[in-house]
């Protein structure tokens, strides 16, 4: 059975996360582009490893949070760390600045005017990037508000400048997924709301300038996509709501779904509680590809697929978790931890 890695000590609503290691030889390796968050594109030896946890801080604990799914916004980036992935400290939260964010230790304001979701964050060989769903005010409900995708540049995973937001397909658009494909070009995927909830592809040869790729996954509709490279192929996990859709590929530009349309993994009894696996992403440690999501353990079934519409404190709850992702018989395995 999966244990808890990470719960958020504020509002116990830790979802969306993403995992990068700093490694002291990062600066000296070149570009990581791989897709797995390792920050040194090799993964051989250790140095002065920091795990750093970057995460949506849904305000599931909230006394006041407001109507409706007024609780999954208003958020803001928790951040946690630890030196062996496992074992978690919360350090604080990515405050708003004249610069663009700061780690501030503590707990983040009770009331805020703005909401960041699924943060991005990967390095380019030279500084960490980060790409943001951001959102004005606190909705409490999802029509009529404007998500954008913003990019932000760090040297040190503490302090974050604002390059801006990305013209992409719409105004519709969150959950952004980075790597550099084999064609040495950097793709984002993201998911698009205006399009029904489908994953777009946008591509750049610096990530600075962005085109649009047209439809990378399409069909039913999902969110969350992470793409990586393992066993030779590249993979994409995306969530449905109901278990995480895998889909391969011989390059990541075209991509074909694992197994039949109802196919999941992570999905029902596979996590603990009554809920699945919810939108999360990979990293690389040495020869170990782990994959971090989160799940609602105690959701119940009026919550949603996505369990946004919880209405009890308890079933908003979140917990993260990883798997071990391996490659057996052509198709992509996750693989509980096994007790030390």
């Amino acid at each position: 059975m999966l244990r808890e890695i990470y719960r958020d000590p504020v509002y116990d609503g830790a979802t969306d996360p993403v995992v990068v290691i700093d490694r002291a030889r990062t600066r000296d390796v070149g570009s990581d582009g791989d897709g797995d968050g390792d920050g040194d594109g090799e993964g051989e030896g250790r140095g002065d490893v920091s795990w750093w946890m970057f995460y949506t801080q849904r305000r599931a604990t909230h006394p006041a949070p407001g109507p409706g799914v007024a609780w999954v916004h208003g958020s803001r980036i928790g951040v946690a760390r630890s030196s062996d992935g496992v074992s978690w400290t919360y350090a604080g939260t990515l405050e708003p600045d004249a610069a663009g964010l700061a780690l501030t230790p503590g707990a983040p304001p009770s009331e805020v005017d703005r909401t960041h979701w699924a943060p991005e964050v990967v390095f380019d060989g030279t500084v960490w990037r980060m790409f943001l769903t951001e959102i004005d005010g606190v909705p409490d409900r999802w029509p009529g508000h404007s998500r954008t995708i913003v990019a932000y540049v760090s040297d040190d995973l503490l302090s974050w400048r604002r390059v801006g937001p990305l013209a992409l397909a719409s105004d519709r658009v969150i959950d952004a997924g980075v790597a550099r494909t084999p064609d040495g070009r950097w793709r984002l995927w993201y998911k698009d709301e205006a399009a029904d909830s489908i994953t777009r592809v946008a591509v750049s040869n610096d990530l600075e300038s962005w085109a649009d790729a047209g439809i990378a996954i399409g069909g039913r509709p999902h969110e969350g996509p992470s793409v990586f490279e393992l066993g030779g192929r590249w993979w994409m996990i995306v969530d449905e709501w109901r278990g995480m859709g895998v889909h391969s590929s011989p390059d990541g530009i075209a991509w074909r779904r694992q197994g039949g349309p109802d196919d999941v993994v992570l999905g029902a009894g596979s996590v603990p509680g009554r809920g699945f696996g919810h939108h999360g992403s990979p990293v690389r440690d040495g020869r170990d590809l782990w994959y971090y999501f989160f799940a609602q353990p105690a959701t119940t079934p009026d919550a949603g697929g996505d369990g946004a519409s919880a209405c009890d404190v308890d079933a908003r709850r979140c917990a993260v978790y990883r798997v071990r992702l391996r490659v057996d018989g052509g198709r992509l395995m996750c693989e509980a931890e096994m007790p030390n």
